[in-house]
C-alpha cells in the first residue's frame, strides 16, 4: 500500500505513446516492463522509456516472463481486440490486476469470461475508453446534474469517417471481427452516454455492409486490398433506463457531417458535448428561450488529462469500489453494442440484460498534481 501501482504493458504498438506521456506525469503508478511478440517493438518502447530521463528503469520482456514477473500488479493489455480476452484471461490466472483497451472483449460471452474470472481471483478489471473521466464529458455531466437542461429527453451521437484504411498503414483489424465502426469508435460515444444518461435497458438497430474489400492508402502496404468482414455501416436507437432516447450512428462509409458528437437534449435546454474520443473540449448550452450557444466553463473532470488516467483512477479507488472506468461499465458498453448488432441482423428490438451503475463523477481535479503531493498512498489492485 506504501507503492505506486507497477505496470507492465503487453502490446506495443502506435497507441503505447500516449499512455507513456501520462505515465511520465502520473506518480500513483509506475511503469516496470514491457512486452510485445515482436521483441523489437518491445526494446523499441522500453528504449524510448529509458532515454527519456525516467526515474526507473523499464525492461523489454517476453509476454511469457512479463506475466510472471512478481513486480507487476497490472497489466495494461494494448493487444488488438481480437486478443483483449485471451491476454486478459491470462494476466487474471497470473494473479494480476488487468486494464484493457477497448473494447473489453470481441464478444460479451468473452467479457464475461474475464470478469468472472477476476472476481474468482480477487484482482480488478478496468478498461479504456477514459476520455469520459477528462474534463468535456464531466463537464458536461455536471450541467445536466445542475439541471441547466432540466429533464434529458434524448441525445444524438455521429460518428463518421470514410475509413481507417486511408491513413492506418495496418488496418486489418478494424474490418475482422471484433473490429468495425460500432466496436471501434462506438465504446467512446456509448460509454460518454452511460456517464451522461445512465444505463441501457433495450436496443433497436440497422446496419450495413457496403464493400467487400478496402485499400490500404499509405504506408509499406499502400495498395493492397483487405477483406471487409464487418458492418461497416450501424445505426440505432438505445432506451436509457431514465426514458431517454440516444440516436447513435457510427460509420466507416461517410465522408463528412456537420453533427455534433453528441447532442443530449432537455425539457430546458440542449448541451453540445464536446468529442468524447478527446479529453478536453469546449461543452456548449442552448438554454430555452435563449438565443446563442454559450461555452460553459470547465467545471469537473480530470485536467490536462491523457490515456492512462483510467489507470491512475484505478490505483486510488477505494479496496472494493468499482472504478470508475471499470470492468462492468465496459462489459455494459459491449452489452449495448453487441445487442445493436444483433438488433440489426434480427430487425427486432433487443432488451440489454446487464446493468452498470451509473459511474460516480469526477470533481474538477489535477490528478498529477495531486498524486505529486498527496502523503497517502495508491492503493494496489
Amino acid at each position: 500500500m506504501d507503492q505506486p501501482l507497477r505496470i507492465g504493458i503487453v502490446g506495443c504498438g502506435k497507441i503505447v505513446a500516449q499512455y507513456l506521456t501520462s505515465f511520465r506525469r502520473l506518480r500513483s503508478v509506475r511503469l516496470v516492463a514491457v512486452a510485445d511478440i515482436d521483441m523489437g517493438r518491445a526494446q523499441a518502447v522500453a528504449s524510448e522509456w529509458n532515454d527519456g530521463g525516467a526515474d526507473t528503469e523499464v525492461r523489454a520482456v517476453s509476454v511469457e516472463e512479463l506475466l510472471a514477473s512478481p513486480d507487476v500488479d497490472l497489466v495494461l493489455n494494448l493487444t488488438i481486440p481480437a486478443a483483449h480476452a485471451d491476454v486478459a484471461l491470462k494476466a487474471i490466472a497470473a494473479g494480476k490486476s488487468v486494464y484493457g483497451e477497448k473494447p473489453l472483449a470481441a464478444t460479451t460471452a468473452e467479457g464475461r469470461r474475464v470478469l468472472d474470472a477476476a472476481r474468482e481471483a480477487g484482482v480488478v478489471v478496468g478498461c479504456a475508453p477514459d476520455t469520459v473521466l477528462g474534463t468535456g464529458i464531466q463537464t458536461a455531466r455536471k450541467a445536466i446534474d445542475d439541471g441547466l437542461i432540466g429533464s434529458p429527453v434524448a441525445a444524438t451521437a455521429t460518428m463518421v469517417t470514410p475509413g481507417h484504411e486511408r491513413w492506418h498503414p495496418n488496418p486489418d483489424f478494424y474490418y475482422l471481427p471484433g473490429g468495425g465502426p460500432l466496436l471501434d469508435m462506438g465504446p467512446y460515444y456509448v460509454s460518454a452516454l452511460v456517464t451522461l444518461l445512465g444505463p441501457v435497458v433495450s436496443v433497436i438497430g440497422a446496419a450495413s455492409h457496403t464493400r467487400s474489400e478496402r485499400e490500404i492508402g499509405s504506408g509499406p502496404r499502400a495498395g493492397e486490398k483487405i477483406p471487409v468482414e464487418i458492418d461497416t455501416h450501424v445505426t440505432g436507437v438505445l432506451t436509457h433506463e431514465s426514458g431517454a432516447l440516444s440516436t447513435l450512428v457510427m460509420s466507416f462509409d461517410a465522408v463528412a457531417t456537420n453533427s455534433s458528437n453528441i447532442e443530449v437534449h432537455g425539457s430546458d435546454g440542449t448541451l453540445a458535448v464536446p468529442d468524447p474520443n478527446h479529453f478536453d473540449g469546449d461543452t456548449r448550452l442552448f438554454r430555452l428561450g435563449g438565443s446563442e450557444w454559450e461555452t460553459l466553463p470547465v467545471s469537473a473532470g480530470y485536467t490536462d488529462s491523457g490515456r492512462g488516467y483510467g489507470i491512475a483512477d484505478l490505483a486510488t479507488t477505494p479496496e472494493g469500489e468499482e472504478p470508475r472506468a471499470g470492468g462492468a461499465l465496459a462489459f455494459h458498453v459491449l452489452d449495448v453494442m453487441e445487442s445493436l448488432l444483433d438488433s440489426a441482423h434480427s430487425g427486432k428490438s433487443v432488451a440489454v440484460t446487464s446493468r452498470a451503475p451509473r459511474p460516480s463523477a469526477v470533481p474538477l481535479t489535477d490528478l498529477g498534481a495531486a498524486a505529486e503531493s498527496e502523503s497517502g498512498t495508491p492503493r494496489k489492485a
